[in-house]
């Protein structure tokens, strides 16, 4: 008999009622639950949940806000092996890499529990004669988070501890393909103490999705998935009046110049290629090599892929796991056959691999393709699997041209030990994170994360500072406390004197 893996409305679990949908654990292909997906009645309940616990979180002091933060961040680092194991289970990166995203997340936390630091307002005394004016920083109210499969832990968690910092409430609608990540965070949360209802989570697919898109008491959503999907949610989202920010794909360069350590640069391209099987918006897809070391760092790649050790991620041996779901495995594969009709070099064939674990486990080896242009479909489409492509320029301003022709802006690197041509690059480059010598610049939790282009939908990135001018907005208050003398009517223009 399979778990039941239910919403958490209120401040406890709630069973659902109406349709589910199979979670599989992606080492072994076997459905380990089944996980209920909202309805419109669901939707509801969550949001007037939410509804009802906003007064009491927003009138909660900032110091008592983040007492509760400071004690989930404590649970949240006492019990992160549990969380990484329930990430492993259901998305399948090994244990190692889903440490390090709790870790991150933690991180995300931290910078949250300053949010006395982040809300403090202006004021400006004696604006106009006995005129004060100040600006204070206010809760947006209930607000809707839309989370990826990818990052099951690490995405929520770069939205909700900055929201409920801000006093905002909040309605997590995880990805149904490893949902119980998002439940283990709403324990921890109603541990540290955080009152019920100001946490809820909604399990389920388009249904929910579409339902607090359209929701009147749903002021904000924050968004991480593929683009057609992110412009969807931003386009609908923003027509019911919300306030979105909707983080999509990316295809991410990295070009590596001749001067660079190639060694150092081909470890990177595999790491950054190949972990988390290449389900990461910020994984590098595309290498570019500036002639000629193109064939020489191909190389140097190959030999390093033909070392990973592709298995179950439970396994301390595995460095590369399987893909989420057997649908995004076939998916996957399909572009090896569309490469290689395209006219791609197929360099490394990753069907077929074999892996340390279960035979019916979603495994696909690292891959590689060479000689790769822009007009093939590995080139222009987010595969988001282990499937990495080589492009050859013969310049610099060959590579940056078409880096900035790419309709994505999410990530992009370069490898080269001159300074002169790291700076021109990352002042030149329209992408929005940049890597020197570093292939997942991946920001701090104390800067903010986000693409340019169709990387990113609205115009605030996410976690970090512009997080808290996300979740909240700015009122100007102008205060006069006159004395007991009247001045009389006057119609004219008030006037700085």
């Amino acid at each position: 008999m399979t778990d039941r893996i239910s919403h958490w409305i209120d401040g406890k679990p709630v069973v659902g009622a109406g349709r589910t949908g199979d979670v599989h654990d992606p080492a072994t292909g076997q459905v380990s639950a089944q996980v209920d997906f909202a309805g419109p009645a669901e939707v509801d309940q969550a949001v007037a949940a939410a509804t009802a616990a906003l007064p009491g979180w927003r009138g909660t002091s900032l110091a008592g806000r983040t007492r509760v933060l400071f004690a989930f961040r404590e649970l949240l680092q006492a019990r992160k092996h549990e969380l990484a194991k329930i990430v492993t289970s259901e998305h399948g990166k090994v244990e190692s890499d889903a440490a390090g995203e709790v870790a991150r997340a933690i991180e995300n936390v931290e910078y949250a529990c300053g949010a006395a630091q982040m809300l403090k307002g202006g004021f400006s005394e004696n604006a106009s004669t006995g005129v004060d004016v100040y600006s204070i920083a206010q809760p947006l109210g209930v607000v809707g988070v839309i989370s990826p499969f990818n990052f099951p832990a690490m995405v929520p968690l770069w939205f909700v501890p900055n929201a409920l910092a801000c006093g905002n409430t909040v309605v997590l609608k995880p990805s149904e393909k490893d949902p119980s990540a998002a439940l283990f965070i709403a324990e921890l949360l109603a541990e540290a103490g955080l009152p019920s209802g100001a946490f809820n989570v909604l399990q389920g697919d388009k249904v929910a999705v579409d339902g607090l898109l359209a929701h009147p008491d749903v002021k904000a959503i924050s968004f991480v998935g593929s683009t057609p999907i992110a412009r969807y949610v931003y386009e609908t989202g923003t027509s019911h009046g919300k306030r979105v920010q909707a983080l999509g794909g990316a295809k991410n360069h990295m070009i590596v110049l001749p001067d660079a350590d190639l060694d150092l640069a081909a470890d990177a391209a595999v790491s950054a290629g190949f972990g988390s099987a290449g389900e990461r918006c910020m994984a590098v897809s595309v290498v570019v090599a500036v002639e000629p070391i193109a064939d020489e760092l191909v190389a140097k790649i190959v030999d390093r892929m033909r070392k990973l050790r592709v298995g179950d991620g439970r396994k301390p041996s595995s460095e590369m796991g399987p893909l989420v779901t057997r649908a995004h495995h076939e998916r996957v594969s399909s572009y090896v056959d569309t490469g290689v009709a395209e006219g791609a070099e197929l360099v490394m064939d990753g069907r077929g691999v074999e892996a340390d674990g279960a035979d019916d486990g979603f495994w696909l080896g690292p891959t590689l393709f060479d000689r790769v242009t822009p007009s093939m479909a590995v080139y222009t489409d987010e595969i988001f699997g282990p499937v990495l492509s080589v492009a050859r320029t013969t310049s610099f301003d060959d590579a940056l041209a078409l880096i900035n022709a790419n309709p994505y802006g999410n990530g992009t690197a370069i490898f080269t030990g001159d300074g002169r041509a790291a700076r021109r690059f990352q002042n030149e480059v329209e992408v929005g994170m940049v890597g020197v010598n570093v292939p997942i610049p991946v920001p701090v939790g104390y800067y903010s994360f986000g693409g340019w282009k169709d990387s990113l939908f609205g115009d605030t990135h996410a976690y970090g500072p512009e997080g808290f001018h996300f979740f909240t907005r700015t009122k100007v208050v102008t205060s006069r406390w006159p004395d007991t003398s009247h001045a009389g009517v006057n119609l004219g223009f008030p006037k700085n004197s």
